[in-house]
């Protein structure tokens, strides 16, 4: 089911995500992604995340799909020209994939394959565009398409960020261009969502808050000073620093339920990003009192 029609019925929506393998064995992505479906009413499949070269997206939402389980294709600009993405985007629509998420992509140098060509032929406002084009009928160059695709078009906004204004302005953008649905980068201080959202509910688009579990101090630390936007306070570095290696899982569990807790009433949904501990999904939302698909 799209996003757009969940919104609509006015339900908190649930996503989890699931990252493709390094390679053909699927097994145990698809397990992951089946451990989170009862409990998510989407799941996210990853775009060559972090610029490291994995297995297509699409085919593993295309596999997720033939499962029973709804995925959001994530779509970044990074790898491909306007001509490859929007043969992606109808391929997707072919194949019954409702929901795209758009993106702009992170820089190569950070993965692994540095010296690879950047494309960013297109941004991901423009990219919401094209899609956009195509619901309409036609391409960027005004072509017809034989066949037209219904998706459900989706973008990212970053809640920490020290320039909000600038955030804001990207989002009424992205709406502009077709964005029904935003997912935010990872948040763990409530009170900087709670001052974002006084301001982005004003765009009057749905906000799932993004949730990434902490799996150790270092993994806090690494977050704080390497992702923009994202500040995880000195108290959840210190408790998870305190806690032995084998009870670090409960109390990320434990941490993500209740900035659940805390910021559920300000959006229209939470975007769960386990990282491979797909099991902790289930555990956080019956933990936050969500209503599960």
């Amino acid at each position: 089911m799209k996003l757009s029609a969940l919104f609509a019925d006015g339900k908190f929506v649930i996503s989890g995500e699931v990252g493709p393998p390094k390679g053909t064995d699927t097994h145990e992505v698809i397990a992951g992604a089946k451990v989170m479906a009862p409990y998510v009413d989407v799941v996210n499949v990853t775009d060559n995340q972090s610029a490291v070269m994995r297995l297509g997206s699409l085919i593993v939402s295309h596999l997720l799909k033939k499962e029973g389980i709804e995925p959001v294709f994530q779509l970044v600009c990074r790898d491909r020209n306007r001509i490859a993405l929007q043969s992606d985007l109808l391929s997707a629509a072919a194949a019954g994939i409702e929901n795209v998420l758009a993106l702009t992509g992170d820089h190569m140098v950070l993965g692994d394959h540095p010296e690879a060509k950047p494309v960013f032929d297109l941004d991901s406002v423009q990219l919401l565009k094209a899609a956009q084009a195509l619901n309409e009928g036609h391409d960027l160059e005004g072509h017809e398409v034989e066949g037209t695709p219904d998706l459900c078009l989706g973008a990212v906004v970053n809640p920490g960020s020290d320039e909000v204004d600038t955030q804001l302005v990207k989002m009424k953008k992205k709406i502009d261009a077709g964005a029904e649905f935003f997912q935010t980068q990872a948040v763990y201080e409530p009170e900087v969502f709670a001052r974002f959202m006084e301001r982005a509910a004003k765009l009057g688009a749905p906000v799932m808050v993004g949730i990434v579990p902490l799996k150790s101090a270092g993994m806090a630390r690494y977050m704080t000073e390497n992702v923009a936007g994202v500040r995880v306070p000195d108290e959840m570095i210190e408790r998870l620093k305190q806690t032995p290696k084998g009870e670090r899982k409960k109390l990320s569990a434990e941490m993500s339920v209740e900035l659940v807790t805390k910021m559920k009433g300000m959006c229209q949904g939470v975007h769960l990003m386990p990282l491979g501990w797909d099991d902790l999904v289930p555990d956080i939302v019956k933990g936050a009192g969500l209503n599960h698909a």
